[in-house]
């Protein structure tokens, strides 16, 4: 026999026996080895159904948080200006008083004084909440806080100078959320004194 039958029959010698099939049966496994893996089945078992248990609380807190936030969302909304409405509600009853001396046939004097006492403590009010009032008159002409509305010819001023104004300008928290509508110079026309 050559060294290569040797191998093979050394190899068959070693190999477990097959079944009928050919398919090599395996020993049975100790009681011990297959208690130990059925602790370890049930372990993983409750751990997997302790995660599951852990998953659907967090879905159920994720809902709640969601459905928390959209109704303080929605309650900020509705709520956003109340600050400023409680501040504005005494200018309303000082205008409701101004009215009330009109009728009354006061001095008229007294009010105009009245009104602009309103009318400064409106300004406050805005000035608590971010809104400032700006004034364009004698300002250069700027399309990005001005609207113009007319030109007019003026001598005094150069050209593109604000020289009226019909509304201010208005910014919150330095945005600008109101342009000025003015109307601005330009140079007078030269007249043409030979027409006929």
């Amino acid at each position: 026999m050559g060294e290569q039958e040797k191998e093979n029959i050394e190899t068959e010698e070693a190999a477990p026996e097959k079944g009928e099939e050919g398919i090599s049966a395996t020993p049975p496994l100790p009681e011990a080895e297959l208690k130990r893996l059925s602790e370890c089945l049930a372990e993983k078992t409750r751990e997997a159904e302790a995660n599951y248990d852990k998953f659907l609380r967090i879905c159920a807190d994720l809902e709640n948080y969601k459905k928390r936030t959209e109704k303080e969302k929605t309650e900020l909304i509705s709520f956003s200006n109340e600050r400023l409405l409680r501040e504005l509600i005494p200018v309303v009853d000082n205008l409701e008083r101004a009215i009330e001396h009109i009728e009354e046939g006061s001095d008229f004097s007294a009010i105009k004084d009245g009104i602009r006492l309103v009318l400064d403590n409106l300004l406050v009010v805005l000035k608590k909440f971010g809104v400032e009032q700006i004034s364009a008159l004698g300002a250069k002409f700027d399309p990005v806080k001005h609207e113009a509305v007319n030109q007019e010819e003026s001598s005094e001023h150069g050209p593109g100078v604000v020289i009226k104004e019909f509304h201010k300008c208005y910014y919150l928290n330095n945005r600008l959320i109101r342009p000025a509508m003015v109307v601005i110079s330009k140079f007078p026309e030269k007249s043409t004194e030979g027409e006929s």
